[in-house]
């Protein structure tokens, strides 16, 4: 188990960080901060492996990486690109550029899971400024199968089971999810499906449609094929989609 830090003032991204935390079973997360200084007295009695901190006005907190690293390896986010070469200069072990997916997330957490539990799986000559070189876990199977969200069906609630979802159609006001065996209407809207969906199993193709990864049959002429449904994908969302896809493998 990894014990984890974030270093972070920015709620929503703080919030997503969370979301991601709980899907990865070998992270724990030990506290939260909004700067360097709150951490500080808790780092001094507490023991971490791995520190998420925000940048915001590099080079000014380089020093607060030196500081960090004392303590555990360090992982730079920020919204801003070109602080990542003065992260590297120091040694982080990684930087994720805001907003960033699960996937990207998931890889650089693996390849500090293994350093810190698998040292010996290393390229010879590894340094922790080329986190590129340490080979990562395979996800589990935790993270691709199981869990299940609750959805309000009238004036019951469900049990949906992730597995079950192929996709999820705007209407309106409400949203239909289409399972295996049937369909659920309910006063939900797409940005709070959203919120409820597991960022790295489910992607939003169309402003009207959600898709799960694992049942898409193919894809041609811009429309996703799942079971006998042939879904648009939109012109906003296709080239963030076709990354996606290039990326996924399992």
């Amino acid at each position: 188990m990894l014990k984890c830090l974030i270093i972070d003032d920015d709620a929503p991204s703080l919030a997503l960080m969370k979301t991601f935390f709980k899907e990865i079973p070998f992270l724990e997360l030990s506290a939260t901060f909004p700067d360097t200084p709150a951490a500080r007295s808790f780092l001094k009695i507490n023991s971490v492996d791995l520190i998420f901190l925000n940048l915001s006005s590099a080079p000014d907190e380089i020093p607060a990486v030196v500081f960090l690293q004392r303590y555990a390896m360090v992982i730079l986010t920020s919204a801003n690109a070109k602080f990542a070469m003065h992260g590297f200069e120091h040694n982080v072990f990684d930087y994720l550029i805001k907003p960033f997916e699960f996937e990207r997330f998931y890889k650089s957490v693996s390849k500090a899971y293994t350093l810190r539990f698998h040292p010996e799986s290393r390229l010879s000559g590894a340094a922790l400024s080329s986190p590129s070189t340490i080979s990562s876990p395979a996800p589990t199977a935790l993270q691709m199968k199981g869990g299940y969200i609750f959805i309000k069906e009238a004036t019951r609630i469900l049990r949906v089971e992730l597995d079950d979802i192929q996709y999820i159609m705007s209407l309106k006001n409400y949203v239909s999810i289409h399972t295996k065996t049937h369909r659920i209407v309910s006063l939900q809207t797409m940005k709070q499906m959203e919120d409820m969906l597991p960022v790295h199993r489910f992607a939003r193709v169309h402003r009207s449609y959600f898709v799960a990864l694992d049942k898409i049959v193919s894809i041609e002429k811009q429309q996703i094929l799942i079971k006998d449904k042939l879904i648009p994908i939109g012109n906003i969302y296709l080239n963030a989609f076709m990354l996606r896809l290039s990326k996924t493998s399992h």
